[in-house]
C-alpha cells in the first residue's frame, strides 16, 4: 500500500471519452484496477462518483439509522429500517446491494487499469505480479480490520476486501481473454457453484440446527430442494468448518452467525466479471448512446433472470451465501446504477452535484479504513470538547444519528483535505 501526492490544483472532472493527448496524468486509487491513467487513456467520472456514492451509503452504517427507526411504530420508519439493513436470509434490500456494487466496480475498473499499464510499457509478467500483490494486501487488510478489538488475529475471509482479494488474480487473468470466453467462464462458475450446493447432502432427520446457530423455530428455513441453501448447513459452510480451523483461533470455528462464507468469492467472481464486461464495453468506440442502451438492457435482463431462477425454484435469492441467482440479480442492479451515473455525468455533464461523492470515490480505501479505525475516537473526542449532551440536540432517541453524522462529516472533510492536496491512497 502506498500513498501518492502531487502538488498542484485539485484534479479536474474527467470526460467520458478519451482525454486529449496533452492531458496530464492524475493520481488516484480506490479499489484494485483504478491506477491513474496515462495521457490519452481517459477516465470515467461516473465510476468515481458511483464508488463514492456506494462508499458513503456503506459508511452511513455508523449512524445506526435502522436501530433508531425501529423505535418508531409507523410504516415509513419500518420501511427505512428494512432498507438500511440486510434481510435475514432470502430476498434483498437496498443495503444488500452495497457489496455487489463494490465488486462489480472492481471489474469495471480493470480494463482501464490494464490499458494504462500497457501504455506505460508494462509486461504481462509485471502486471500479474502487481495483481498478486494487490490481492494479498487486500486480504491482509480485511483480516486486520476484522481483528480489531480481539485478543488475537481473527482469520476471516467473508468481508468485501478479502472477497475481492481472493478473486482478483482470477479476474486479472480472465481480463486477457475474449468477451465470449468471459461470458462462458462466468456461466460455468455459477453453474458449478450451484451444482456443488445441489449435490451436497442435506442434514439427516432430527438434526439440531441450533448446533450451527440456527434456532429450530427460525422462520427463514427453506424447505424441499431449496434447503440445500439453508443457513450454516450447506456446502460452503461445511468447507469453512474445515478451512477456518486450519488457522489459530480463540476457539474452534463452527458457524458464522450471519451465515457468510469464505467460498462466496467464487460466485462473486462472476459479479466482478460482469463489471469487467461493462468496463470493456465502455472502452469501445461505440457511441455513448449505444453503450447506455446495452447497459440498460443487460441490467434489466440480469434482474429478471435472477428473479426467475428464484421464483422457479432453481436457486433461492440469498446474498449472504451469494447464490448464483443473487450474483446475476445484483449484477443487473449494479449495471443499471452505472448506466445512471454514466448518463448523468459522462453523457450529460451534470457534475456539480456529484462533487461530495467524487471526493470519496477517489479515496475509497482511505474512507473504508477510516470508518473502521477512527469513528469511535472522533465521537468520543467531540463528546469531551462539546459536552456529553451535544448529540442529544434533537432528542436522546436521535443521538446515534447525530453522533454518527458528525463523525461522517469529519471523515468527509478529511478526505476533502486529501483531495485538495492530491493525496490518494493506493493499493
Amino acid at each position: 500500500m502506498t500513498m501518492e501526492r502531487l502538488v498542484s490544483s485539485p484534479p479536474p472532472a474527467s470526460a467520458a471519452t478519451q482525454a486529449p493527448p496533452q492531458a496530464p496524468a492524475r493520481a488516484s486509487i480506490a479499489v484494485p484496477g483504478t491506477a491513474a491513467p496515462p495521457p490519452g487513456s481517459g477516465r470515467l467520472t461516473s465510476l468515481d462518483v458511483f464508488r463514492g456514492f456506494t462508499m458513503l451509503f456503506m459508511a452511513s452504517e455508523i449512524m445506526r439509522i435502522p436501530q433508531v427507526a425501529r423505535t418508531f411504530d409507523n410504516t415509513v420508519a419500518q420501511w427505512i429500517a428494512w432498507s438500511l439493513d440486510h434481510v435475514p436470509w432470502v430476498g434483498a434490500s437496498p443495503w444488500d446491494l452495497i457489496q455487489p456494487a463494490f465488486m462489480f466496480m472492481v471489474g469495471v475498473s480493470l480494463p482501464f487499469s490494464l490499458a494504462s499499464r500497457r501504455a506505460r510499457g508494462q509486461s504481462f509478467r509485471h502486471m500479474l505480479g502487481h495483481a498478486i500483490y494487490r490481492a494479498v494486501v487486500l486480504i491482509l487488510l480485511g483480516i486486520y480490520l476484522r481483528s480489531n478489538g480481539r485478543p488475537q488475529t481473527y482469520f476471516t475471509f467473508e468481508d468485501v476486501l478479502t472477497q475481492i482479494g481472493l478473486g482478483y488474480v482470477f479476474l486479472f487473468l480472465l481480463a486477457h481473454v475474449r468477451p465470449t470466453v468471459q461470458w462462458l467462464s462466468a456461466g460455468l462458475i455459477l453453474f458449478g457453484y450451484w451444482l456443488a450446493f445441489a449435490l451436497f447432502p442435506l442434514p439427516g432427520p432430527g438434526f439440531n440446527t441450533a448446533s450451527v446457530g440456527v434456532p429450530p423455530d427460525w422462520p427463514h428455513q427453506l424447505q424441499g430442494f431449496a434447503a440445500h441453501w439453508n443457513k450454516n448447513t450447506n456446502f460452503a459452510a461445511w468447507f469453512d468448518q474445515w478451512f477456518l480451523n486450519l488457522f489459530p483461533r480463540e476457539e474452534p470455528f463452527v458457524y458464522n452467525r450471519g451465515g457468510y462464507l469464505t467460498l462466496n468469492f467464487i460466485p462473486s467472481l462472476a459479479t466482478m466479471m460482469f463489471g469487467l464486461l461493462a468496463g470493456e464495453l465502455l472502452r469501445t468506440r461505440r457511441e455513448a448512446s449505444e453503450k447506455l442502451r446495452m447497459m440498460l438492457a443487460f441490467g434489466a435482463l440480469g434482474i429478471v433472470l435472477g428473479l426467475l431462477l428464484h421464483v422457479l425454484g432453481v436457486v433461492p435469492l440469498v446474498k449472504r451465501i451469494w447464490t448464483p441467482s443473487w450474483a446475476i440479480f445484483s449484477g443487473g442492479w449494479a449495471v443499471l446504477f452505472l448506466a445512471f451515473f454514466y448518463y448523468v455525468l459522462d453523457m450529460k455533464g451534470y457534475r456539480r452535484w456529484a462533487f461530495p461523492f467524487l471526493v470519496v470515490g477517489m479515496n475509497s480505501i482511505a474512507m473504508y479504513v477510516l470508518v473502521h479505525e477512527t469513528t469511535g475516537y472522533i465521537v468520543d473526542t467531540m463528546r469531551i470538547h462539546l459536552g456529553s449532551g451535544f448529540f442529544e440536540l434533537f432528542g436522546a432517541e436521535f443521538e446515534p444519528i447525530t453522533s454518527g453524522g458528525a463523525a461522517l462529516l469529519v471523515l468527509w472533510l478529511t478526505l476533502f483535505w486529501m483531495y485538495r492536496r492530491r493525496i490518494f491512497l493506493k493499493v
